[in-house]
């Protein structure tokens, strides 16, 4: 969501109320005449541009529109997810409590990340068919009640009560959100683990590993790093 400064239109508004004022009450007839109300308005202006300050606008930008992939599911999932993350914005951009604003950021940083690690691998798109069709959009709907009872200015039971339970859990569905990114890198942490003791063996076999990398040592390292400490022993 976007901050836009525009200039107070209340300025324009008391010059076309200075002529009407004057018209009303002078005659309105000679160049002079004119002239003097030109000049009252002007002045009028440049009052009410002092004293009448910028105003501020929240504009939510709009979801880019992504060339369609062929695949209906994940097409499906590029424009939910976009809409979705354009709406935590404009909540966020609502919603003035700082805390909550801070989870609302987190929740849009980790579902983008989600998006984007389907898109690189639709494959993975049902490991996500509930958080799409629950999570994510049971989320906003508790954000958009936060939002509205926010701004119902009144704080009576069913209405405070209701917000301190959303507040509350907020950090739950956060790590609800992390935990379904986590899982998405579930296969891929797999397959580096097996690379990784594959690598570890054949290294070793050749007698391109050290014992280092284990975390033990040789019996001429630890002689070495103990001499001259006494009867001081390392036990690794």
């Amino acid at each position: 969501m976007a901050t836009v400064k525009r200039k107070s239109v209340v300025p324009y508004y008391a010059c076309g109320g200075v002529w009407v004022l004057y018209a009303a009450l002078f005659p309105l007839y000679r160049v002079s005449h004119f002239a003097l109300v030109a000049l009252v308005s002007l002045v009028v202006f440049g009052v009410m541009r002092l004293v009448c300050s910028d105003v501020e606008e929240q504009i939510v930008e709009k979801p880019k529109e992504e060339k369609p992939t062929g695949n209906e599911a994940l097409d499906r999932m590029i424009r939910d997810g976009n809409l979705a993350v354009a709406e935590m914005k404009r909540l966020n951009g609502s919603i003035k409590d700082e805390k909550v604003s801070a989870y609302i950021d987190r929740l849009e940083d980790v579902s983008g990340k989600i998006f984007a690690q389907i898109k690189a691998d639709p494959s993975r798109l049902p490991q996500i068919s509930r958080f799409m069709d629950y999570y994510l959009p049971t989320t906003l709907k508790i954000l958009n009640a936060y939002d509205r009872m926010g701004s119902a200015g009144v704080s009576g039971e069913n209405i405070g009560g209701t917000m301190q339970r959303v507040e509350k859990m907020l950090g739950a569905i956060v790590t609800a959100f992390e935990k379904q990114l986590d899982a998405l890198y579930g296969a891929e942490a797999m397959d580096i683990s097996t690379d990784i003791t594959v690598l570890e063996n054949l290294m070793q076999r050749e007698g391109l590993l050290g014992d280092e990398l284990h975390g033990t040592a040789t019996a001429t390292g630890v002689e070495s790093s103990v001499e001259g400490l006494g009867d001081i022993k390392l036990e690794l």
